[in-house]
C-alpha cells in the first residue's frame, strides 16, 4: 500500500469525521485517491445511539451502521481498511506508518494531505482491580455488544454507573429501562457538571422518582472481586455492590499520534488547529473530539466533545482539501440530555465558566408553560440566561423542563451565534398556536425578564444571603394556595391582589425584597412598591421555584 497521486488523501480514523471528509472529497473531487485507516471494526456507526441500543429502545443492530467498508467503497469509491492502526506519521517524507492488527504486518502509506479523525479516548483510572470481567466502557458497537452479552448471561439485577456526565445519565436511563437497579456515583457534588448546579434539581428529583441511587462527592478508589468485579470501594470508605459497573467519567482526546509527530497541541490538551481546520502542519488536518475548538463567546480554546461538530468540521476539510478555504467559527458547546420525562439543555457559557472568567455579567431566570396553558398538557420549563453587564449581549443559557426544550436552547443558541442583545431576542417573530407555544414564548418571556434587570428596571437579587445582607424584609406575594406548600423563611405573606391595601403594613424606611412562584408576579408586585413610594425594593430572581432548585442541590 504504498505510491503516491496528484491529490491523495489519508484519513486516520472513521465514524463521524473520518467517514464525513471522505464522502465530501469524493464529491469534489472524482480524481482523488481517498485511503482511510480505521482501528476498530466499524467505519461509520452511530455512537450517539449505542446507549439506546444497550437499554433496547434501538432493537436493530445495523440501524446503528452508517456506512460500512464495502458501501463506502462503492458510493464514493475510498479504500477503507479496518482492524488497521495508524502508529506514525513523518511529516518530512509525508507518509504513514500503519499496522494490521489482524496478522501484525506492518507497511507505510503517502499522503499529500493527511487527516486526523481519532477522536477522543475514554478515561480510564489507573486503579486496582479495573481490568476486572464486568467493566465496561460504551465508545463502540463491540462496547455495547459486550455489555448486552453480560446482562444476559450474568442476569444483571444491580448495575453501578461511575460518572453522571451525559453519557452516565443516558446509560442509567436505559438500564433503567431494562428493569435493571443502578446506584450512579459522580464525584463532584453535582450530576451533569458542565452545568450550573442549581438547573439539574428536576434531574435529582427524576432519578429519586426513578429508583436511581445517587453518591454525590464521592470517587472510586478500587474494584474488588474474584472472577469478576463484584464491588467498588469509594473514597468514603463505602462499599458499593453490583453485577456490573461502567465507566463513564468522560473522555480525553486522542493526542498522542499528533504529539509524537510533533504537531502542536492547544490549552486543552487536543490538537491546535486554525479557522480551516490545519494543525501546525499545513498538509495535515484534524477535526471532532481531538481537535481544540474556539468558543465562539469567550474565544478562548476549548475541548467540545459533540458530534454535531465533527460532522460539520468534515465538511469544511472536505472543502478545504479539493482547494477552497471555508472556515469553522467555533462552537457554543450546545448540549441536551433527556432521563425520563426531564431534559436539560445549555448552550454558551454557564455561570461557574463566566465567573472562573471573571466576566461581567447578569442572571436573569423565568419559568413558563411550554405551551399556551389553557391548552391541555402545558409543562413548565426553567430558563437561565446569561447576560454581558455592559453589551447586553446573551451569552449563555440552561433550561430544565419536560417538553419543547429542545426548541428553546436551538433559538437562544441561533441568537448568541447571530449576536442578538436581549433586547433583540424579545423581539424575536416566533411560531405560535395554542399546542406548540404561548403568544408570549418561553424564550420571548426569558428575554423580556432579563431585558428588565439589564435596563435597570428592576432591581434583584438572587439568594436568601443575599436578603439577610440587605437586611431587608421577605415578602411572598403568592396565593394562599400556593403559600401552603410552604413559604421561605423569615417571609411575610401579603398576597399580590392585597398588596395596595395593606401597604399601611409596609415599613418604607427598611429595604423589601418580594418574591412569588416564578418571578413574574413579584415584578408587578415591585412596579407596585415603587409606585407607592417604597424606594428600596428587590426582585427575588426566579421566585420560589427557583430557590427550591438551590434547596435541593444545595
Amino acid at each position: 500500500m504504498s505510491g503516491s497521486s496528484r491529490n491523495k488523501v489519508v484519513i486516520v480514523g472513521g465514524v463521524a469525521v473520518g467517514a464525513g471528509v471522505a464522502a465530501k472529497v469524493r464529491r469534489m473531487d472524482e480524481s482523488a485517491e481517498i485511503v482511510l485507516f480505521e482501528r476498530g471494526t466499524h467505519v461509520s456507526f452511530a455512537n450517539c445511539g449505542l446507549p439506546y441500543y444497550v437499554g433496547g429502545v434501538i432493537t436493530e443492530r445495523d440501524a446503528l451502521l452508517l456506512h460500512t467498508p464495502g458501501s463506502l467503497k462503492r458510493r464514493f469509491d475510498v479504500n477503507v481498511h479496518t482492524h488497521h492502526e495508524v502508529t506514525e506519521i513523518n511529516r518530512e517524507r509525508k507518509c504513514v506508518r500503519v499496522v494490521n492488527l489482524i496478522d501484525g504486518t506492518r507497511f507505510e502509506e503517502s499522503y499529500d494531505k493527511l487527516v486526523l479523525a481519532v477522536g477522543a479516548k475514554p478515561i480510564v483510572p489507573n486503579l486496582p482491580g479495573i481490568t476486572l470481567p464486568g467493566i465496561f466502557e460504551l465508545r463502540t458497537v463491540p462496547d455495547a455488544d459486550a455489555m448486552k452479552d453480560w446482562i444476559a448471561a450474568q442476569n444483571v439485577r444491580r448495575a453501578v454507573i461511575v460518572g453522571a456526565g451525559f453519557i452516565g445519565l443516558e446509560i442509567v436511563e436505559n438500564l433503567t429501562h431494562l428493569g435493571i437497579e443502578v446506584v450512579l456515583i459522580e464525584k463532584a457534588d453535582q450530576v451533569l457538571p458542565p452545568f450550573d448546579r442549581e438547573m439539574t434539581a428536576s434531574l435529582l428529583d427524576e432519578l429519586k422518582k426513578r429508583g436511581v441511587e445517587t453518591i454525590l462527592s464521592d470517587g472510586i478508589v478500587s474494584f474488588q472481586g474474584a472472577k469478576r468485579a463484584t464491588e467498588v470501594l469509594l473514597e468514603s470508605g463505602r462499599a458499593v455492590q453490583g453485577d456490573m459497573f461502567l465507566l463513564g467519567i468522560g473522555v480525553q482526546p486522542d493526542f498522542t499520534l499528533a504529539k509524537n509527530a510533533g504537531l502542536e497541541l492547544g490549552v486543552s490538551g487536543a490538537v491546535s488547529v486554525n479557522q480551516e481546520l490545519q494543525t501546525s502542519d499545513p498538509n495535515i488536518f484534524a477535526a471532532g473530539d481531538v481537535a481544540e475548538m474556539t468558543h465562539l463567546v469567550d474565544q478562548l480554546a476549548h475541548f467540545i466533545p459533540l458530534a454535531g461538530l465533527a460532522n460539520k468540521q468534515a465538511r469544511v476539510i472536505g472543502q478545504n482539501i479539493c482547494g477552497a478555504h471555508e472556515t469553522f467559527g467555533g462552537a457554543l458547546g450546545t448540549a441536551i440530555v433527556k432521563f425520563g420525562n426531564v431534559t436539560l439543555a445549555m448552550t454558551g457559557l454557564s455561570e461557574k465558566m463566566a465567573s472562573a472568567e471573571n466576566l461581567k455579567y447578569q442572571v436573569s431566570y423565568s419559568t413558563s408553560g411550554h405551551h399556551a396553558g389553557y391548552y391541555p398538557g402545558a409543562k413548565n420549563m426553567t430558563i437561565k440566561l446569561l447576560l454581558d453587564s455592559s453589551s447586553h449581549l446573551v451569552i449563555g443559557a440552561q433550561i430544565a423542563g419536560e417538553e419543547g426544550v429542545d426548541k428553546r436552547i436551538d433559538v437562544i443558541a441561533t441568537s448568541i451565534s447571530g449576536k442578538l442583545t436581549v433586547e433583540e431576542m424579545a423581539m424575536l417573530d416566533l411560531a405560535y398556536a395554542p399546542p406548540f407555544s404561548s403568544a408570549k414564548d418561553p424564550v420571548i418571556m426569558a428575554a423580556m425578564a432579563a431585558e428588565h434587570v439589564m435596563d435597570g428596571e428592576v432591581r434583584t437579587v438572587q439568594t436568601l444571603q443575599e436578603v439577610a445582607d440587605l437586611g431587608a424584609i421577605l415578602i411572598d406575594v403568592r396565593e394562599p394556595s400556593e403559600v401552603a406548600e410552604g413559604i421561605l423563611p423569615g417571609a411575610i405573606h401579603i398576597p399580590l391582589d392585597e398588596l395596595r391595601a395593606r401597604i399601611t403594613e409596609i415599613d418604607r424606611s427598611r429595604p423589601h425584597v418580594v418574591y412569588c412562584r416564578s418571578g413574574q408576579r413579584s415584578y408587578f408586585a415591585y412596579q407596585i412598591l415603587r409606585g407607592l413610594g417604597v424606594r428600596e425594593v428587590y426582585n427575588l430572581t426566579g421566585g420560589w421555584i427557583v430557590q427550591e432548585m438551590r434547596k435541593k442541590t444545595a
